[in-house]
């Protein structure tokens, strides 16, 4: 063929070069001559064929890549919810419980097979043949749908664990196609009883409870490894809707339901009609431990750092506090005092800023907002401790004088309470005295940098505006917890001091060369620590006073609108804080009253100079929860000597008849009357009652 083509080429040649006249030969010939084109039909098609298979590959790849990172199969071992957490006080008192009730993940070979027979008849028949998907369970559903018979899901149990491990409640044509995705995928990398397993121990049961083996702990108190063929399948039946058909919600629909499940199961041969018909409705046993309590101030505010150093697991964790349930009831007895219509708040901290005692307010069920720890108010001459301080490192001393006359140049113009003015006044009888004008002029003295510098170091956070003078009188607002922690880092001579709820780990050898921590010098300790003793031996903080050796300030914003004291005494910080949450005036009321008398009533009990009511007996954590922040019933008068008190959760009627002390109870047990436990000796105090304010 190719020696042809060739003489024809040549033919053609000597055609055009003998008669280059005739154009019309030389079309003739080169149409007549041209070689043939080669097919390509064939080679596009392979073509398309392999670009085609080469996306399909890079669409797997991606898929693959896409499913590794969004569906990880460790997902699938998570549990869905936060696990439940239990907050202990010091003492091993349960205060709160939070979080979804989540146990130990099951093993399908340690079931009896009834249970996962239960769960197959009416939620997947055919899980063990298919790929993840249920093509007849799809259309049934479907033409169920259309036709207005029952509302069917058509989904798997493998696409329902792929949906409450992996995706959102959405409902949408993308959401039903990654569900499918992911099914297969887990199809292809887990087991048929893997992916039981998942699904069982993931699945929620209603109540706040996850799991199966939390839910059979939770209504039956039996492990599920022990369920009878009657509570297996009122389990099974709350897959369908666990909120409305929970047996502690409506027991009626659960056993109608369980009846539903009973029958799938003859329907598919794990049982015969007989011996479906001949199972009895479970009786359920839902024990207390499992009902939500109420929160409370200490416990909203410890929750958050709970759960961030928990560890991942089913187990719900157990958290010993740093909160003394005997120190909280002090601090709830000892708020009484603050008058109606107003709330108080109660920060207890040791120096270290682990907290004993948290009051937030007057009554946490009526008001769940936390004034010690959310609450921003002025905190009025308590402010002070920072712009004495800052004096005290520029090199000034406590005996040094300042003018103590009325501010009358300038446009900020304080005035000191009840107009009491002097030509000079030291430092300490200032800070005692909590004079105004001396405040403002050390402030403008030092510096707004110095003062702002050193209540940063003390670790306040709070916006402290520049170049204002009222700053030093405490204009710019914090919480409660805060300036107590500020309060801290001076008793402690470390600062700054964090508050935290949970005990503070042990340092290790060259811990303090990393934490950051910084002190005052030991002149500037002592100079600081003998204003704050002055302020409560001859100050306005008088009323505060203790047999040891105490340190405090008060402070009062303006028109009285927050009242607070703020010291500390052996190893107790304590702040406390008076007002209104409408930000209305206090008629009276300022932080040498009620405050600190609050404040020291609470500290007599902190440090033994007053006796606290007899201990409780030993705590169980796995018990109820106490209310703490249920107000105090202990010394509500009755009528005589008659006193109601809480012990155990009941209330207790102290009496005497004929002198003699007796308990009235009522409990499950009836009416008992048992002669009463003889209260402590309280030590007698040596020193008189500290003058008023």
């Amino acid at each position: 063929m190719r020696i042809g083509y060739s003489c024809a080429a040549m033919e053609l040649s000597r055609h055009i070069s003998a008669d280059a006249g005739r154009p019309e030969l030389d079309n003739v010939l080169i149409e007549t001559l041209e070689p043939p084109r080669p097919p390509r039909r064939k080679r596009s098609w392979r073509k398309r064929i392999v670009r085609g298979l080469a996306v399909l590959l890079l669409l797997l790849i991606v898929l693959i890549g896409y499913l590794a990172v969004t569906a990880t199969l460790s997902k699938s071992l998570q549990p869905v919810a936060p696990p439940e957490i239990t907050l202990l006080a010091a003492d091993g008192t349960p205060i709160a419980r939070n979080g979804a009730v989540i146990a130990e993940p099951v093993k399908i070979a340690q079931l009896p097979p009834h249970v996962v027979h239960a769960f197959l008849a009416i939620e997947d028949r055919r899980f063990y043949t298919h790929w993840g998907i249920d093509p007849r369970g799809i259309a049934r559903a479907a033409l169920s749908n259309l036709t207005g018979g029952s509302t069917q899901g058509g989904s798997t149990i493998t696409q329902q664990l792929a949906k409450f491990t992996f995706l959102t409640a959405e409902r949408s044509l993308t959401r039903k196609a990654r569900e499918m995705l992911i099914a297969f995928w887990l199809e292809a990398w887990l087991t048929k009883d893997e992916i039981l397993e998942r699904y069982l121990s993931n699945a929620y049961f209603g109540d706040n409870t996850y799991g199966i083996r939390a839910a059979s702990l939770h209504y039956f108190h039996r492990r599920p490894e022990r369920l009878t063929i009657g509570q297996a399948a009122l389990l099974a039946g709350l897959m369908k809707a666990p909120s409305r058909l929970a047996p502690t919600n409506n027991l009626d629909l659960s056993r109608k339901r369980m009846r539903v499940v009973l029958k799938s199961m003859a329907d598919a041969g794990y049982l015969t009609p007989a011996e479906a018909r001949s199972v009895s409705a479970p009786r359920l046993d839902v024990r207390s431990r499992a009902e939500l309590p109420t929160g409370t101030y200490f416990a909203d505010w410890a929750l958050p750092q709970a759960r961030q150093i928990e560890a991942a697991g089913y187990a719900g964790p157990t958290y010993r506090t740093t909160l003394d349930s005997r120190l909280q009831a002090a601090a709830h007895r000892a708020i009484r005092q603050a008058g109606a219509g107003t709330q108080v708040a109660l920060v207890a901290m040791r120096r270290n800023g682990e907290v004993v005692a948290m009051v937030g307010g007057r009554d946490y069920s009526k008001s769940a907002f936390n004034r010690a720890t959310q609450a921003r108010r002025q905190p009025g001459s308590t402010f002070k401790l920072f712009v004495y301080l800052a004096a005290l490192k520029s090199g000034m001393e406590p005996q040094d004088t300042i003018p103590n006359a009325p501010i009358e140049s300038g446009s900020y113009k304080p005035q000191n309470a009840g107009g009491a003015y002097s030509t000079t006044i030291t430092l300490e009888d200032a800070f005692a005295r909590s004079s105004n004008v001396a405040a403002v002029r050390l402030f403008n003295r030092v510096g707004d940098e110095a003062v702002i510098d050193i209540a940063r170091r003390l670790g306040v956070t709070s916006p402290l505006p520049k170049g204002d003078p009222s700053l030093a009188l405490g204009t710019a607002t914090m919480t409660l917890l805060e300036l107590t922690a500020a309060y801290a880092g001076v008793a402690a001579n470390s600062f700054p001091v964090v508050p935290r709820a949970f005990p503070v780990p042990e340092a290790g050898w060259f811990d303090w060369l990393l934490d950051g921590k910084r002190s005052l010098s030991s002149h500037d300790h002592k100079a600081i620590e003998s204003m704050l003793r002055a302020a409560v031996n001859r100050g306005t903080g008088r009323a505060a006073m203790l047999q040891a050796p105490n340190f405090g300030k008060t402070g009062t914003s303006q028109e009285n609108r927050d009242a607070l004291f703020v010291g500390y005494s052996g190893d107790f910080v304590v702040g406390v804080w008076v007002g209104r949450d409408d930000n209305t005036p206090l008629a009276g009321v300022s932080g040498g009253t009620v405050p600190a008398r609050i404040w020291r009533d609470f500290m007599r009990v902190a440090l033994g100079e007053r006796s606290a009511p007899p201990p409780r007996p030993a705590a169980d954590p796995q018990g109820p929860v106490q209310p703490l922040d249920v107000p105090d019933l202990e010394d509500i008068p009755v009528g005589g000597e008659s006193r109601i008190r809480i012990e155990d959760g009941q209330a207790v009627l102290s009496t005497a008849i004929d002198g003699v002390p007796l308990d009235v109870r009522l409990d499950s047990e009836g009416l008992r009357v048992e002669p009463a436990p003889a209260p402590p000796t309280a030590p007698r105090s040596s020193v008189p009652s500290p003058p008023g304010p």
